[in-house]
């Protein structure tokens, strides 16, 4: 391994730290995006019977909520407007949604730019060899064919290298993305049936329901 390494030369210097940098973010992302951190098994339930019994839910309860996790803050922000209309409801968790998925996304950006820079370095560390195997050809001669097959394969290691950091950052990105996304499905569901919940609180309270 060292020896390829050694082979490639300095351009697989920034190749090696796109993949200490990719294999940290992956590590990152897998700990952060855990379900029960996102999702918390049985929070929407459980807020639901607050409503639904009628508890008082006054702002330290809330803010309490908000900070066990996303759902917990989509929820409570929905609480937040509780007694305003539909429309002005719909648009709090609109946005609180929108900056809930930034938070989550964090670092993916910087992982969809190491899938794309892995293969473009590594390139770049292949012209350069090739660059360095003809002007030795240049100054030398061709010699014998053997050396010259080995110096090109040594220039070709820092594509292979490049290839190898960009495949796998390429699908944790994707694979990353779509977890969001499946999160975001799920959160938006528990956040229609709170507010099924809510309507048929104001409703036995005798209150319109914009």
């Amino acid at each position: 391994m060292l020896e390829l390494i050694k082979a490639g030369g300095w351009p697989m210097i920034p190749l090696l730290l796109l993949t200490v940098a990719a294999f940290a973010i992956v590590v990152e992302r897998f700990w952060s995006l855990r379900r029960e951190r996102i999702l918390p098994p049985g929070l929407g339930a459980e807020v639901r019977d607050w409503v639904a019994r009628g508890h008082a839910l006054d702002p330290t309860h809330i803010d309490s909520l908000r900070a066990t996790s996303p759902l917990g803050a989509l929820l409570a922000a929905e609480l937040d407007v509780r007694q305003r209309s539909r429309e002005i409801i719909r648009e709090r968790v609109e946005d609180v949604g929108r900056h809930l998925v930034h938070r989550m996304e964090r670092f993916l950006n910087s992982l969809g730019t190491i899938a794309a820079a892995g293969p473009l370095l590594g390139l770049f560390g292949t012209v350069v060899g090739m660059i360095q195997l003809f002007l030795g050809i240049l100054d030398h001669g061709i010699g014998d064919a053997t050396q010259l097959a080995g110096g090109i394969g040594k220039a070709l290691v820092c594509t292979a290298t490049g290839m190898i950091v960009a495949i796998p950052a390429l699908a944790f990105h994707r694979y990353f993305r779509g977890r969001i996304a499946s999160y975001i499905v799920d959160m938006e569901h528990e956040a229609m049936q709170l507010q099924d919940v809510l309507d048929a609180t104001a409703q036995a309270a005798g209150r319109p329901v914009d």
